[in-house]
């Protein structure tokens, strides 16, 4: 019988432990060999779409890890109405003088149902997002919901990609959220995640919940 191996056939715990070190030992030299190779730092565009749930929430994060560091950041929700949010209130309430906050839409279309309207408050979004992203002292600016006015076309995608292409400070992080994002965004950014939707309470009949959704 191998010394490997006990009684029932099986390896013994010391020589799995054993196995399992070197494996992972060589797994972090490769690991440490790719890490090296990556010395560059920029400001990414990075997109969240998809019809899953998570897209802000994922945004909010990324502003909560600057809000953490110390870094100053700011936010722009584009089509979320005045309604309060949980994000808003424990920004505005906290850490106002990190992380400049923003709500200039009126709600999804169907609800405002004047077309003009929403053109002219995404506009003027996109207006205070400009200034905020020419500002470097932000380093993360995050557009909330600006896929779904880039959808409609409220506002011309190919302005905002022209000027996240030109004008933008090369060390901002810019976040969009948003379902179906434009191609043309998609392909300048530097980091695109799709939020796939598997299951949804809403089509069970139950509605969006504090803390959960807002």
């Amino acid at each position: 019988m191998s010394d490997e191996t006990v009684n029932s056939g099986e390896v013994a715990p010391e020589k799995d432990e054993a196995r399992h070190a070197m494996k992972m030992a060589k797994k972090k030299t490769a690991r440490e060999k790719i890490m090296a190779t990556k010395t560059d730092k920029k400001g990414l565009i990075i997109v969240h779409t998809g019809k899953g749930k998570g897209k802000s929430t994922a945004g909010f994060g990324m502003i909560f890890r600057h809000i953490a560091h110390g870094m100053p950041c700011a936010v722009v929700q584009f089509i979320k109405g005045a309604m309060h949010t949980g994000e808003r209130d424990l920004i505005e309430k906290h850490f106002g003088d990190l992380c400049q906050f923003y709500t200039l839409g009126e709600g999804f279309t169907w609800e405002t149902q004047d077309r003009a309207r929403d053109v002219a408050m995404a506009e003027k979004a996109w207006e205070k997002a400009k200034e905020l992203i020419r500002d470097e002292r932000n380093s993360m600016v995050l557009l909330d919901e600006i896929n779904i006015a880039l959808r409609y076309d409220y506002i011309d995608v190919a302005e905002v990609v022209r000027f996240l292409k030109e004008e933008k400070p090369h060390m901002t992080h810019v976040v969009l959220t948003g379902r179906n994002a434009k191609e043309d965004l998609i392909e300048i950014a530097d980091l695109v995640t799709e939020m796939e939707l598997v299951k949804h309470p809403f089509r069970s009949g139950i509605k969006a919940q504090k803390g959960v959704e807002f």
